[in-house]
């Protein structure tokens, strides 16, 4: 996947996640974000990809993201790779 696409696709998987009331606690929470750094982030690849580890982290989370969106079970993990940070680690 291209970093474009990558960023346009995370783009679209935060704004679900905003608009998910149970979840989006979690997230700042977890991130220590804010509202502020979620307008912000949207335009940090970084950000980003912060965003689409927190999802993939849960299968559940992935598949109602996805599913919501109109887009494959894969694609968080695809455009998580493409964005910064998240190549691929090849421990041999």
């Amino acid at each position: 996947m291209k970093r474009e696409i990558a960023e346009t696709e995370a783009i679209k998987i935060l704004g679900w996640l905003i608009a998910n009331d149970e979840l989006l606690p979690i997230f700042l929470g977890a991130s220590g974000s804010s509202e502020a750094d979620l307008r912000q982030g949207m335009a940090d690849p970084a950000f980003l990809g912060s965003v689409l580890d927190f999802i993939v982290m849960d299968d559940a989370w992935i598949v109602s993201c996805c599913d919501d969106l109109g887009i494959s079970y894969e694609t968080p993990m695809h455009a998580r790779q493409a964005l910064p940070g998240g190549g691929q680690v090849h421990w041999t």
